[in-house]
C-alpha cells in the first residue's frame, strides 16, 4: 500500500464519484480553451515550433493524472519556465535554426528535469523550494516578466531581432521599429486589449479564446499579411527518445537544476494556495513525484520542461473542477483537435500568440508586492531589487543563481548579526523586557541581563564576544545572558564561550545562564565547558538567577 502512495491516481479512480463527471467534464472544456493557445505561445516563447506546446500539454496532464496527488492543480508549458529553456536551447541551435535540433535539446531538458524532481521526491528534499525567500523570489519573478515582455515586443509589431539579453532585445526593438507591420500591430495590440480588457471587466469570459478567435477571423476574412502558425502535424505526439552530445547534455543539466528549482518552488506556493480550499494538504515531495512523471512524459513525446500553471489551476478551478479528470478531459480534447481538425490554429496569426505571452507576463508581474516591500521593510525590498536588475543584467539563467545567492546570504546575514538586547523590569509589566522598548525598565545594580536572539555559532561567535565584553563595564558583577532565543551552541562557540568565561572570571565578573534549552544544556555539558563555567550559573528562569545574584550580592 505504501507504494501506491506515490501513484495517486490509482486512489482516485477507486474513489472517483460518478456525480463529479459533469462537472470534471465542463471544467476540462472550458480548461482546454486556455491550454491550447497559450501552450503554442509558451512553445514559442521557449524557441520551440507551437506544436511543442501542444504535445507538452497532453503528455503532462495525462501523467499527472496517474502520479500527482492533488486534485486541481494543473501542469503544463509555463511563462515562468518559457526564457528559461529559450536561454540555454537557442543559443545551441545552430545559426538558421534547426527545429528538430531544439526539440531534441529541449526534450532531454525536461528529462533532466524529470529525473531531478523524481531524485528529489524519493529523497524527500522538498525543502529545497525554500531556497527562494519571497523577497528575492518578487524580484526574480519580476525581472522575468520584464524580459518577456520585451522579448515580445518585435513579434507583436511583426519583425524579428536578432540578440541575447534585455538590454540586446530593448536596442533590437528600438532600432526595428522602421519594420513594423501595420497589420500585425493592430492584431497584436487588439488582441492584447481585449484579452487584458475581458480579464478585468468579465473574468468569467475565457479572454484569450475570444481573442483568439477574432484574430483568426480577422485575418482570414480580411485576408491580413500577416505571419501564421500555419498547418499542425496530424496525430497524437509520437514516442522519441532524444539524444544529444557530451557537451550539449552538461550544459543542459547545469540548465535544469535552475529549472527544477523554479518549478518545485511555484508548484509549492501554488499548491499551498489552493489546498485550503479544497481541504486537502500539502504533499511536497508527492507534489516534486508528480511533476517529475510530467516532466518526463512530456521529455518522451516530443516536449519541454513544464511546471504548475497558478492561472490555468484558478480557471479549472472556478469552472468547478472535482479532480484530476478535468486534466484528463483537457488531454484528450486537444489530441482530438490533433487527430480530426489540425487545420483548426493554420491562420492563428503570430502577433497574437505575442499578445498572450506579454499578458501573461503583465499576469506574472507583482508591482504591489514590491511597494508593500518598500513600505514593510527595505532590506528585503533591496534583496527584491538586487534579484531583479540579476535576472536584467545576467540573464534568465544566471539571474536564478543569482536570487539563490541572495536568499542564502540573507539567511546568513540573519545568523551574523542577529538582534541582541539588554534586558530590564519594567513598573506594572511582569517579566524582564527589551530596554529598546521600555528604556526607563529597571537594572539591578552589578547586574546585566543579556539576549541574543539566535543560534550561536561560527558566524556570529565573535558578535557575541564583542557585545559581552562592550557590557563588561566596571562594576559589573554578573553577565546574565537569557538564552531561550539561542537554539544551538556549535563548536567555535563552545571554545568562545570557554574563552570569554575565563576572561570575565579574571576582571572578577561571571558568565551566568538562564533559560537555556535543555537540548543545548546538553551539548554545553558534552563539550566539557562546565569545567570553567560554573555548573551552578545555569538557571531554569531569569527570575530565578536574578534571586540568586541578589543573595550572593546581599
Amino acid at each position: 500500500m505504501r507504494s501506491l502512495a506515490w501513484v495517486p491516481g490509482i486512489e482516485v479512480a477507486t474513489t472517483y464519484r460518478a456525480k463529479w463527471f459533469p462537472k470534471d467534464l465542463v471544467a476540462g472544456i472550458v480548461l482546454t480553451t486556455l491550454l491550447v493557445p497559450q501552450g503554442m505561445a509558451y512553445a514559442e516563447l521557449a524557441g520551440l515550433p507551437p506544436i511543442t506546446g501542444l504535445y507538452t500539454s497532453i503528455l503532462c496532464l495525462l501523467a499527472y493524472a496517474v502520479f500527482g496527488p492533488s486534485r486541481v492543480l494543473v501542469l503544463g508549458p509555463d511563462s515562468a519556465l518559457g526564457p528559461m529553456i529559450a536561454a540555454v536551447v537557442v543559443p545551441m541551435v545552430l545559426a538558421g535554426g534547426d527545429p528538430g535540433k531544439a526539440v531534441a535539446l529541449a526534450s532531454v531538458l525536461a528529462l533532466l528535469v524529470g529525473l531531478f524532481m523524481t531524485v528529489a521526491a524519493v529523497a524527500k528534499l522538498g525543502f529545497v523550494a525554500d531556497l527562494l525567500s519571497h523577497p528575492t523570489q518578487l524580484g526574480y519573478v519580476n525581472g522575468l516578466a520584464v524580459t518577456i515582455l520585451i522579448g515580445q515586443l518585435p513579434k507583436l509589431f511583426g519583425f524579428s531581432t536578432e540578440g541575447e539579453g534585455l538590454w540586446a532585445d530593448i536596442k533590437g526593438f528600438v532600432t526595428g521599429l522602421d519594420e513594423t507591420v501595420p497589420a500585425a500591430l493592430a492584431i497584436g495590440v487588439g488582441g492584447l486589449v481585449v484579452i487584458l480588457g475581458l480579464q478585468k471587466l468579465l473574468p468569467r469570459v475565457p479572454a484569450i479564446l475570444v481573442a483568439v478567435v477574432g484574430a483568426i477571423a480577422a485575418v482570414t476574412l480580411m485576408d491580413l499579411d500577416v505571419d501564421v502558425v500555419g498547418p499542425l502535424p496530424q496525430g497524437f505526439p509520437p514516442f522519441t527518445i532524444p539524444t544529444v552530445s557530451l557537451h550539449e547534455f552538461g550544459l543542459l543539466a547545469a540548465a535544469a537544476v535552475g529549472i527544477t528549482l523554479v518549478s518545485v518552488t511555484d508548484t509549492i506556493s501554488t499548491a499551498s494556495a489552493f489546498a485550503g480550499r479544497t481541504g486537502q494538504e500539502v504533499r511536497g515531495n508527492q507534489e516534486m513525484g508528480g511533476i517529475g512523471a510530467a516532466n518526463l512524459a512530456a521529455g518522451l513525446f516530443q516536449g519541454f520542461p513544464v511546471s504548475t500553471s497558478g492561472s490555468r489551476t484558478a480557471v479549472a478551478f472556478a469552472a468547478g473542477a472535482k479532480s484530476q479528470v478535468t486534466g484528463l478531459v483537457g488531454a484528450a480534447a486537444i489530441t482530438l483537435m490533433l487527430v480530426l481538425v489540425p487545420g483548426l490554429l493554420k491562420d492563428m496569426p503570430q502577433p497574437m500568440l505575442a499578445a498572450v505571452v506579454i499578458a501573461a507576463s503583465i499576469g506574472l508581474a507583482d508591482v504591489k508586492g514590491m511597494v508593500r516591500l518598500w513600505r514593510q521593510r527595505r532590506i528585503e525590498f533591496a534583496l527584491a531589487a538586487a534579484a531583479f536588475v540579476g535576472v536584467a543584467v545576467l540573464g534568465v539563467l544566471p539571474g536564478i543563481a543569482w536570487a539563490v545567492a541572495l536568499s542564502v546570504l540573507n539567511v546568513f546575514r540573519r545568523a551574523w548579526w542577529p538582534y541582541r538586547t539588554e534586558l530590564g523590569k519594567p513598573e506594572n509589566v511582569d517579566g524582564y523586557h527589551d530596554l529598546q522598548q521600555y528604556p526607563e525598565a529597571a537594572r539591578t545594580p552589578g547586574l546585566v541581563i543579556f539576549r541574543f536572539d539566535a543560534p550561536l555559532i561560527f558566524a556570529n561567535a565573535r558578535t557575541f564576544r564583542e557585545e559581552i565584553r562592550h557590557l563588561a563595564t566596571d562594576g559589573t558583577r554578573w553577565i546574565l545572558v537569557a538564552a531561550e532565543p539561542i537554539t544551538d551552541v556549535d563548536t567555535t562557540a563552545a571554545d568562545m564561550l570557554e574563552e570569554l568565561d575565563q576572561e570575565l572570571n579574571a576582571k572578577g565578573m561571571s558568565l551566568v545562564f538562564a533559560e537555556m534549552k535543555n537540548p543545548v544544556k546538553q551539548k554545553i555539558d558534552r563539550y566539557g565547558l562546565t569545567r570553567t563555567i560554573d555548573p551552578a550559573h545555569f538557571y531554569p528562569t531569569l527570575d530565578d538567577a536574578v534571586a540568586a545574584f541578589r543573595r550572593s550580592n546581599a
